[in-house]
C-alpha cells in the first residue's frame, strides 16, 4: 500500500491509475470501515482510502483534540483489506490557508443530528468536496450508519454535477446489535450495555 501525505504526491501516484474508488475516513478504523474497503474493490481497479480528522466538522465543545488517532493500526488494517493507496494529509497539507470557501448544504443540515451539531454538515460537505477534487474518483463509498450524511453527500454530488457515483455500504453491527462506531470507545461499561436499546 502506498501512503501519501501531500496533494501533489497523491495526484502523481494516481495519474496512471484506472477506475479509482474512494473511501474517506477519519481513521480509528473498525470492521464497518474495513467492509467498505472490501466492497470498494468491486467498483473499480484502484482503491484509495483517506485518513484525516477534519477540524471543520467539529463544534467548539466537541472532541476534535481527543478524537482517537490510531494511524499505525489503521494502516495495518487497510493494507490487509487490499487498499492500494492511502492519502493521509496533515492539516497544513489539506488546509494550507484558512478554508474560507465552504459548501453550505440546504436546510437538511440543521435537522436530526445537525440540530445538535451546528455547522457539522457544512464541514463534512466542504472536506468531502475538496477530497473529491484531489482524488478524482469514479465511485465513492460511505456507510449507511450515517444516513443523513450519505443523503447529503449524494445530493451534493448530483446537484454539483460531479462525475462520481455514491455507494452506500450496509451498517456493520456488534453481536448485540449496536452499530459499530469510532466513538463507541467513549462509552462506559454501563452505557455500552444500554446503547443497543437505542435505535
Amino acid at each position: 500500500m502506498e501512503i501519501h501525505a501531500t496533494i501533489p504526491a497523491l495526484r502523481a501516484a494516481l495519474k496512471a491509475r484506472q477506475r479509482i474508488v474512494f473511501v474517506p475516513t477519519m481513521g480509528n478504523l473498525h470492521a464497518g470501515h474495513i467492509a467498505l474497503m472490501r466492497q470498494a474493490r468491486a467498483h473499480g481497479d484502484t482503491v484509495v482510502a483517506s485518513i484525516f480528522v477534519n477540524r471543520l466538522q467539529f463544534g467548539p465543545n466537541e472532541d476534535f483534540d481527543k478524537y482517537p488517532r490510531t494511524f499505525a493500526e489503521d494502516c495495518r488494517q487497510l493494507e490487509a483489506a487490499g487498499v492500494d493507496v492511502l492519502f493521509a494529509p496533515t492539516e497544513a497539507d489539506l488546509y494550507p490557508e484558512p478554508q474560507q470557501y465552504q459548501v453550505d448544504p440546504p436546510e437538511i443540515q440543521n435537522q436530526l443530528e445537525g440540530e445538535f451539531r451546528p455547522g457539522h454538515f457544512r464541514g463534512v460537505a466542504t472536506v468531502v468536496l475538496k477530497l473529491f477534487n484531489i482524488v478524482q474518483p469514479e465511485v465513492a463509498l460511505f456507510g449507511k450508519k450515517d444516513y443523513q450524511q450519505l443523503m447529503l453527500l449524494r445530493n451534493m454530488t448530483r446537484q454539483l454535477a460531479l462525475p462520481i457515483k455514491i455507494v452506500g455500504g450496509e451498517t456493520v453491527r456488534a453481536d448485540d446489535g449496536l452499530a459499530l462506531s469510532s466513538r463507541n470507545g467513549y462509552l462506559t461499561a454501563e452505557e455500552r450495555l444500554e446503547a443497543p436499546h437505542l435505535s
